[in-house]
């Protein structure tokens, strides 16, 4: 797949899935705009550098209404355009329901889910005028399944989903394409952080018998934002060794 002369923004790309995601889209030719909430995205984007890639970085909240839209105009003003969205920012904050916080589950929201539709809606803003791109929502077979303790985290990532299908639905007609991703467990810093026990408790129900990559994921994503599949919009794929089924 050949990406050069596409643009594209990746939120939450300074480390775990979303680093791979901006570091296969450059490998592959593409100018990156990186995002994250802190100076660590500068970091990531000298790494590209270095190899010779194309890339920019862009820090703050992106669930501020003028932070995302500034994501979305720095990108113009530095690389002309913008043809593809990875909506892939996100964070967890785990508590059984009786104990979650109202402030828990407003930045899990804010975050995961917000940011999504406040970049969205400005990208989108472009790609009509072009009549072309690509919106990749990084979503969770949790938002599917549901999981103890992620009552918040759920929510977030089932109401991606929703979103993803009127997004498609909306904008099909002008040529843009709106898909999900729903990882299973992935092999990111959040897993290094479980206990051995949980880890092999999680094994178990994975039919494929190992955890996924963030490799595994990016593949995933460079696909869904390809020419090869121009004819998909509105679907979420699960990427979780047959964790859901």
């Amino acid at each position: 797949m050949d990406f050069k002369g596409k643009t594209v923004i990746v939120t939450g790309s300074t480390r775990g899935i979303g680093n791979d995601i901006a570091v296969r889209f450059a490998s592959l030719g593409a100018n990156v705009m990186l995002s994250g909430t802190s100076d660590s995205v500068h970091v990531a984007v000298e790494a590209l550098r270095e190899k010779g890639f194309s890339a920019a970085g862009y820090s703050g909240d992106l669930s501020s209404p003028a932070v995302a839209q500034g994501l979305i105009e720095k990108t113009v003003e530095t690389f002309g355009s913008l043809d593809i969205l990875v909506n892939n920012a996100g964070i967890t904050c785990d508590k059984l329901l009786i104990r979650m916080e109202e402030e828990d589950w407003d930045r899990v929201i804010d975050v995961n889910l917000k940011s999504a539709y406040l970049c969205t809606k400005a990208a989108v803003r472009i790609m009509m005028k072009k009549r072309s791109g690509s919106i990749i929502n990084i979503t969770s077979v949790v938002g599917l399944m549901g999981n103890a303790g992620q009552a918040n985290y759920a929510a977030s990532k089932a109401g991606l989903i929703g979103f993803t299908k009127s997004v498609a639905r909306e904008f099909a007609a002008r040529g843009i394409t709106c898909n999900a991703v729903a990882p299973g467990f992935i092999e990111t810093q959040m897993t290094d952080s479980l206990s051995a026990e949980i880890k092999e408790s999680y094994l178990k129900s994975i039919p494929l018998g190992r955890y996924g990559t963030p490799s595994e994921v990016a593949d995933l994503v460079v696909f869904l934002a390809s020419d090869s599949a121009r004819y998909i919009t509105g679907q979420v794929i699960n990427i979780d060794g047959g964790l859901y089924m």
